[in-house]
Parts: C-alpha cells; structure tokens; sequence
C-alpha cells in the first residue's frame, strides 16, 4: 500500500504541470490548432509551413521535459496492436493504474513523433488525443491518491 501511495505521488508530480491544458485542451477538440504561414515573400513554389497556437507549443514543450515521455512508445502501439485513432480511444478509455505505461506511449507518440512530423500536434488535438490522456491520468491519480488533490 505504501509503495503504491508512492507510485501515485510520482505521477501526480508529473501530471500536474500538464493539467494547467486540459482545459484548452476540451475547448480545442476536433478544431484545427495549427495554420499556415502565409507571410511575404513566399512564392507559390515554396513549402509552407504549420504554425502553432501558443498553448499547444506551450504544452508539448513542457511535455517533452516531463517524466512522462516514454523513447520507446513504438512498442506500446506494437504489443496493444494500436493502430488508429479509434484504438487509441478505445485504451484510453479502458486505462486503469497498470496500463499507465500505455497511457504514456499514446501521449509520447504525439509529442515525440511531432517534432518531426509536423501534423503529428495539430492532430492529437484534433482528434482528442491529448484531453483524453490527460484525463484518463487525472482521473487514474485522483482515484488512488489518498491525499486526494
């Protein structure tokens, strides 16, 4: 029990700089949160280029740096067979405190993947990808924190 007690205060360490976005997050969901640049000087033969909204860069930054980030998440969408969106939300919903490495594999996929794919971003938040990880996790910590935050 106090081992456990302990996992969860890791977590919620972790978690809890993150939750500041769920809420924009919510909002964001099934909206576009990227476009692109238009500026002067770009001829119609140039590459364009997407650009982010503040509180989206914001969060995949400070997810990048957090404990959250799993390097080797390609292996969790291999060992769960996930492979489309609908996959994806259908383990998220059914997390629990031991799937909470899977949990981190979806959410590294996006924010990992996305420093080189550049609509890797734009689509979590499309999808709904990054709210409801986030979401499954608060709720997952909120109910085996005893100190209940």
């Amino acid at each position: 029990m106090e081992y456990r007690q302990q996992v969860i205060q890791e977590y919620r360490s972790m978690l809890e700089p993150l939750l500041q976005y769920l809420p924009w997050l919510e909002k964001n969901a099934g909206k576009t949160a990227s476009r692109s640049y238009q500026g002067q000087g770009l001829s119609r033969k140039s590459m364009s280029f997407p650009v982010y909204d503040a509180n989206l860069m914001n969060f995949v930054r400070e997810a990048s740096g957090s404990g959250l980030m799993d390097r080797n998440y390609c292996y969790v969408y291999t060992r769960n067979r996930i492979r489309t969106h609908d996959d994806e939300r259908r383990v998220i919903a059914a997390a629990e405190l031991r799937d909470w490495d899977i949990l981190r594999g979806i959410l590294s996929k996006y924010v990992l993947e996305g420093q080189t794919k550049a609509t890797l971003w734009g689509e979590a938040v499309q999808e709904n990808i990054f709210a409801l990880v986030l979401g499954r996790m608060r709720r997952i910590v909120g109910y085996w924190d005893k100190t209940r935050w």
